[in-house]
């Protein structure tokens, strides 16, 4: 793993339609309605936001998170029609020795259904795979987020198995998930 290289500046992932890079302050209002949506908030772990304040603290936290290399927030941008934060990409749980990655990723509900998030994830695995050089990523997903297995699934992840009641999530308590990953060299035969 490249992880020097992770870290050495925030990452900026691009095709002809989403950049994915660091949120800008001036795109507060976007990510609120990202975080403010009860909906959102069903498949992840907490609650939906009701303060802009805190929202706009996040932004920060996220830099932190980043400059301790902890842990990788990218916003996810549409350029088309015009450039807009729709979603929040995640690149977490970085294991050197395993040579693996969590990631994890939602939208704006109103960009569900569109083949966003699936071109979203191909875009992260294609960069981690080939300019981190990672071997595993891997993502967990409440059973009953079906659009999100979905996504995962048309991107070649394969399905591991159910972590039962094995995850205490903030707003959720004990909860089951389920466990989709995906290998170099299941990446390089597509």
């Amino acid at each position: 793993m490249e992880y020097e290289l992770l870290f050495s500046s925030y990452p900026v992932i691009t095709s002809n339609e989403i950049v994915l890079k660091e949120i800008e302050v001036e795109d507060l209002n976007d990510f609120y309605e990202i975080h403010n949506s009860e909906l959102i908030y069903k498949y992840i772990p907490g609650k939906a936001r009701k303060n802009i304040k805190s929202v706009e603290n996040m932004i920060g936290h996220y830099k932190r998170d980043f400059n301790k290399k902890k842990m990788i927030f990218l916003g996810i941008y549409i350029t088309i029609p015009e450039k807009k934060l729709i979603g929040i990409a995640e690149i977490f749980d970085i294991n050197k020795k395993i040579n693996m990655i969590t990631i994890g990723y939602r939208l704006n509900e109103n960009y569900w259904g569109k083949g966003i998030a699936t071109k979203v994830v191909k875009m992260i695995t294609g960069y981690m795979f080939e300019k981190i050089r990672v071997n595993r990523i891997q993502a967990f997903v409440m059973a009953e987020n079906v659009r999100s297995k979905e996504v995962l699934k048309r991107n070649e992840f394969v399905y591991e198995g159910t972590i039962r009641q094995g995850e205490i999530w903030k707003e959720k308590g004990l909860i089951d998930l389920e466990l989709y990953s995906i290998l170099k060299q299941d990446y390089e035969k597509l």
